[in-house]
């Protein structure tokens, strides 16, 4: 304890010296409990007590507790201290107080009485304290007593600047636990207004306030964006002589420029002020060019917070993604730190270059440190490098580079950490059906897989290659050729067993002709792995036994020798028990023509999104980058590209005219390698009406965000659309099919909720080129929550013929839900409260097909809420939980979905704290499964 005045405080001392002293535990509490029952003594005894030493005996309690004591008395003493005009007397009590006084206690009441005076004092020093002990305290009775207090100390102009440093930190704390204390109106103006304040300590503890205020409601402080670029511009121009007070190791206030960057990424691209726009890519290229100077300095410090500065511009950056010198400066920049011999920016460089590479304007210039990054990932020392070396390969890889990335992790995968492993056996698969150009090498890439990390190999893998091999008739015989070869090795994993197994009892006809691959020899190979594998291969390999006597009778007799061998009739397992009995009574019983049909090659499978990606990002939430993305927001003087060349090129699994996701198996013309054509014949004379008005099937995008929203002969519309809280950014695309240009494009909006939804259109080009496409934004902001969404009519000219158009927009409530992670304890709690007649909507209605669990849960997946898994104790039900986020509120919703099988009906449940919040979530629920 350092001394607080010159000759300190000796009691506190020597108190503190015999509790070292001390030689065991016993010893220390004897000291202790003796000098508790002296401090007691003196408090109730000593009437006649001064400020020093009540000041004294509290700061010994202050140690005994800090030693892992209780402290039960001493409060009101501590508190008396706070009326105290010295600094050290009040700062005690302050202190004791933050620390000891429970929110709960009676004293509360006196102690918001001496922080009020405090509050009030022409002291700035005792202001402080007061402040520093709110913030400490941080509770709701804090919030309510001061809530009006503390924001007039940070705007008022009388303020000293060292109390509104304090003031704006002290509100923040408060605002995070109670966000309703921020008062809105002008003092919004005033809050934001902070940014342009002459002291550099003002303006940082000001960014950190505005800032979670703009996560809070973003379209209330858009005014702040001005502002905080014209301080940054300031900051990163100025030489650091400049800024001399706020210069760290030569390099100016980098944590207010750190600040001020964070704060710009609450927001888009700032395109409807085209000065500010250009001013802060004035301010990033300064940034870069202040990045290659050389270092002013050979600190540690120095390099530490000029790139702070770099990487949190980069990020601005990345975030913004609409200017593509910037990016792939960045991207260069990046490159360079690839090669220092500091492992965290080696660290961060992938990490930041995994998002460059998610970008259309970047991806190229990322693919172009290829070879680093593979010698990143293969001679790193620290695991975490490497992991995001594997990170931003997966990243970067494209229809281009895919062969040689998967080869090179392949290679890797041998050596790799076991504690990535299985992450990379993953990405490996998803890489390899993805850019699978021939589907043949896809096989070989899977069986490779397995047999060099087969116990990382998941089942979802596995299933993924036999219903690709199924559904793929050109490639059957490669994959049954391949997998016997691969069961030859003397040593086999069990997956490679169970792929085989599944593959040869399918398609070992295929390869039956070769008499190192007879019938025999299938069958003896595949028996001679039965006696290592688990129960579940072995029901596997039986089934497997039974469909080659259907394909080879003459093998019959050896197959029915295994089936009654009593390692299998009786056998512990019960489902090897009656998978033998029966196969070996069908196999007795059963004519050849009744066998054929019983054992029938299998169908194919639905065409569906692969589950491994599903698995991937369950593994590793938030670390897996999402597909190369267009940008956030239109450049200026960019033609788009025509529709033809945009089919041409692409190459996606998803590919269509706008670059959209279509699901799989919405077009009966998809081709074999997953394309489709949503354009249908360009150059087929469309039929044309005078008017068409069409509506079209809004529902479908209750459970995705991107798609095809209308197409006719003439026009295809997409969307693109992504939402925070409660607000949403709304991309149209508008795709001329024609060979003749569309004129006169005039979209308008239709809704009557115009005070529980807000959406507003930007202008966009009246003529649509032939080929052509352009696109149009959209903003939304729900208010309250409302039930009939936003329509839009679009009329046209085509050929001189007036056209018109009128479709939902995918504006639903469910799309303002913020996923909640809850365990079952608290989500049955929560249940039980919301179990009024007014705060849940219930539907009982019947499944439109055969009930498909996996199917509901990946709607579920995409319908906004938090899935939760492992709370319900029938596993077959679905439960999830979200927070409604509106202008006006934030409503929390409880939903669970009962699957009935042997009726074919669904129960639907929902609870809210908001009655018309429940009805309308099960409105656009029910009937969708």
């Amino acid at each position: 304890m350092p001394a607080v005045r010159g000759d300190g405080m000796r009691g506190l001392a020597v108190f503190i010296s015999d509790i070292r002293n001390c030689k065991s535990k016993e010893a220390e509490i004897k000291r202790i409990n003796k000098e508790l029952a002296n401090i007691r003594s003196k408090f109730k005894g000593d009437k006649t007590l001064d400020g020093y030493q009540k000041k004294k005996y509290v700061c010994k309690l202050l140690f005994i507790f800090l030693l892992g004591h209780d402290i039960d008395f001493g409060h009101m003493e501590a508190v008396n201290l706070l009326s105290s005009n010295k600094y050290s007397e009040k700062q005690i009590g302050y202190l004791f107080i933050s620390v000891l006084v429970n929110t709960n206690s009676d004293l509360i009441k006196l102690i918001i009485q001496s922080i009020k005076n405090d509050l009030q004092s022409r002291n700035p020093i005792h202001v402080n304290l007061a402040l520093q002990c709110i913030a400490n305290i941080g509770s709701k009775d804090m919030a309510e007593a001061f809530g009006t207090e503390i924001p007039k100390l940070l705007v008022s102009g009388d303020t000293m600047d060292v109390v509104k440093q304090s003031a704006a930190l002290c509100l923040l704390r408060l605002f995070r636990k109670s966000p309703e204390i921020i008062p809105g109106g002008e003092w919004t103006s005033r809050i934001i207004h902070l940014l342009n304040d002459p002291h550099m300590g003002v303006v940082t503890a000001a960014t950190s306030l505005i800032d979670a205020l703009v996560k809070k409601n973003p379209e209330e402080y858009k005014g702040c964006v001005t502002l905080a670029v014209a301080r940054l511009s300031r900051i990163v121009t100025a030489s650091y002589t400049d800024l001399q007070d706020y210069t760290y190791y030569f390099v100016p206030a980098p944590w207010l420029s750190v600040k001020l960057l964070r704060l710009l990424q609450n927001y888009t691209p700032p395109s409807e002020e085209p000065g500010v726009r250009g001013r802060l890519s004035e301010c990033l290229e300064t940034i870069f060019n202040k990045a290659q100077e050389p270092p002013k300095s050979k600190k540690v410090q120095h390099s530490n917070a000029k790139n702070a500065v770099l990487f949190e511009a980069i990020s601005l950056i990345i975030h913004n993604d609409s200017e593509p010198n910037l990016l792939v400066r960045a991207c260069n920049q990046l490159g360079q730190f690839l090669s220092n011999r500091e492992t965290n920016l080696r660290y961060l460089a992938l990490e930041s270059m995994c998002h460059l590479a998610t970008s259309e304007f970047s991806h190229e210039a990322v693919k172009k440190h290829q070879e680093v990054v593979i010698l990143s990932m293969k001679m790193e020392k620290d695991v975490s490098v490497r992991q995001q070396a594997v990170d931003l390969l997966y990243a970067m890889c494209d229809k281009t580079n895919a062969e040689e990335i998967v080869q090179e992790m392949l290679a890797y995968l041998e050596t790799a950490d076991y504690s990535i492993r299985e992450e990379m056996v993953l990405k490996v698969a998803i890489l390899s059906e993805k850019y699978a150009t021939d589907f043949t090498w896809y096989v070989d890439v899977i069986l490779n897989l397995i047999r060099i990390a087969g116990d990382y190999v998941s089942e979802e893998v596995w299933y993924r290659v036999i219903q690709i091999v199924i559904n793929r008739e050109e490639v059957q015989g490669y994959a049954a050729k391949t997998v016997f070869e691969a069961l030859q090795a003397p040593t086999c994993h069990e997956n490679m067993v169970k792929v085989g197994g599944y593959i040869l009892g399918e398609f070992g006809n295929l390869i039956a002709g070769d008499t190192r691959s007879s019938p025999q020899v299938q069958f003896e190979l595949l028996h001679s792995k039965y006696h290592l594998c688990s129960a579940a291969t072995r029901a596997l390999l039986l089934s497997t036994y039974i469909k080659l006597v259907n394909l080879f009778p003459e093998i019959k007799n050896r197959v029915q020798e295994v089936f009654r061998a009593d390692s299998n009739l009786r056998s512990a397992d019960v489902e090897l028990q009656q998978r033998a009995s029966e196969y070996l009574q069908l196999s007795i019983v059963a004519s050849s023509d009744v066998l054929a049909t019983v054992l029938e090659e299998m169908p194919a499978f639905p065409e569906r999104e692969s589950s491994i990606l599903a698995v991937l990002k369950k593994k590793k939430p938030g670390r897996i980058p999402d597909e190369v993305r267009e940008s956030k927001s239109p450049l200026p003087n960019i033609t788009p590209a025509p529709i033809i060349n945009n089919i041409a090129n692409t190459n996606s699994s998803s590919a269509d005219l706008l670059g959209l996701s279509t699901p799989p198996g919405t077009n009966a013309n998809a081709t074999g390698n997953g394309l489709f054509d949503v354009l249908g014949d360009l150059y087929t004379t469309p039929k044309i009406s005078p008017t068409t008005v069409q509506q079209n099937n809004i529902k479908k995008f209750l459970f995705k965000n991107n798609g095809v929203l209308f197409e006719n002969d003439l026009i295809q519309i997409g969307v693109k659309s992504e939402f925070r809280q409660n607000l949403g950014r709304i991309g149209l695309f508008y795709g001329n099919k024609t060979q003749s240009p569309i004129q006169n494009v005039h979209p308008e909006l239709h809704w009557n909720d115009l005070h529980k939804l807000n959406v507003q259109m930007k202008p966009m080009e009246p003529v649509l080129e032939a080929g052509a496409q352009i696109q149009q934004m959209l903003t939304a902001e729900c208010i309250e929550d409302f039930h009939d969404t936003a329509s839009m009519s679009v009329s046209f000219v085509y050929n001189g013929v007036p056209q018109k158009i009128s479709m939902k927009l995918p504006l639903t409530l469910n799309k303002f839900f913020e996923p909640t992670e809850m365990n079952g304890e608290s989500f049955f709690a929560r249940w039980k409260n919301l179990g009024g007649e007014q705060q849940r909507a219930q539907k009982i209605f019947k499944a439109q097909g055969s009930i498909d669990l996996a199917a509901a849960r990946t709607k579920l997946s995409g319908f906004g809420m938090q899935l939760l898994d492992g709370i319900d104790p029938n596993p077959d039900n679905f439960v999830c939980a979200g927070i409604v986020h509106t202008r006006m509120q934030q409503v929390g919703c409880l939903m669970r979905l009962e699957p009935n099988k042997q009726a074919q009906m669904f129960r639907l449940t929902v609870r809210s704290s908001k009655e018309t919040v429940s009805q309308e979530i099960c409105d656009l629920l029910a009937d969708q499964f």
